[in-house]
């Protein structure tokens, strides 16, 4: 994947999704893989997205109701917008999570 890839996690508040991004980030680094995982307050996407350009951006379950207007406002910027599924963050599966997390920076980037 060469340079290093930002996948952000947004949610409400917080705490739990900071814990899934540090397994997320945890996974990585035993992997050697080049990605850096944060856990953003999805209330400053916009800002975040144009600031730093993540390359992936997943939603946690608690604002899956903002996932349709995040894919309208967001998605013609070509970064891969997903949810994550429920079982996956209440288990705090980092790995399953950074998985998929991977597969769509590697989808969007066949895409383009």
């Amino acid at each position: 994947m060469g340079n290093t890839k930002k996948v952000f996690l947004f949610c409400s508040a917080g705490m739990s999704t900071s814990m899934l991004a540090y397994a997320m980030q945890q996974v990585a680094d035993n992997h050697k893989l080049p990605i850096t995982v944060e856990a953003k307050p999805v209330d400053s996407i916009g800002q975040i997205i144009e600031a730093e350009h993540p390359d992936c951006i997943l939603l946690g379950p608690q604002v899956s109701h903002m996932y349709n207007e995040t894919v309208k406002r967001y998605g013609p910027t070509g970064i891969p917008i997903s949810l994550i599924d429920k079982e996956s963050y209440g288990l705090m599966d980092g790995e399953k999570v950074l998985k998929k997390a991977v597969l769509l920076i590697k989808q969007a980037k066949a895409g383009k």
